[in-house]
């Protein structure tokens, strides 16, 4: 399994457990987030984008996957408000390899792992293209308004979904 963490700070030699952006029952103290390869499109944004992500799942109503997914070739959907796409266009990442036994896992459907204590990173990549590194995941990104109402929506739908910094939504 490969864990990832991805920051917009090159050079980072040792991640340190920190507070959780958000509360989560299952974790006890700090702690270092990583997330493994089948969902890291969700994070190659730049980290205050907000974003309303989403999958099918097995039990996923059609409907819904009508709804919300439509007519793509693509399994995952990535929404995020017009208002960032130049800064989207403009970022730069760094992909840090992260070293798997001292993660745990937090959330399955978002491909979030955990580690209580300091992680070194074993290799990092700059991500120059993010546009171009969503799409070869399997990724569609799509461009709205405001998400704000997707959020709302998406969140009552049979989808897997994933809302992301949407305090910083338009």
């Amino acid at each position: 399994m490969n864990l990832y963490h991805l920051s917009e700070e090159s050079g980072i030699k040792i991640f340190e457990p920190r507070p959780s952006p958000q509360h989560y029952e299952n974790i006890n103290g700090n702690a270092v987030f990583a997330v493994n390869d089948i969902m890291l499109h969700n994070y190659l944004l730049p980290r205050d984008c907000p974003r309303v992500t989403y999958y099918a799942k097995a039990d996923s109503f059609q409907s819904d996957i009508d709804k919300f997914i439509g007519n793509t070739d693509k399994k995952y959907i990535i929404n995020i408000e017009e208002a960032w796409i130049e800064r989207v266009n403009k970022t730069k990442l760094y992909l840090y390899g992260m070293p798997a036994e001292s993660f745990e896992l937090l959330d399955e459907g978002a491909g979030y792992y955990i580690s209580y204590k300091p992680v070194k990173p074993v290799d990092v990549i700059k991500i120059d293209n993010l546009l171009t590194e969503i799409e070869m995941r399997n990724a569609e990104l799509r461009i709205l308004p405001s998400i704000k109402q997707l959020a709302g929506e998406v969140s009552g739908s049979s989808l897997q979904f994933s809302i992301i910094r949407l305090k910083n939504a338009i």
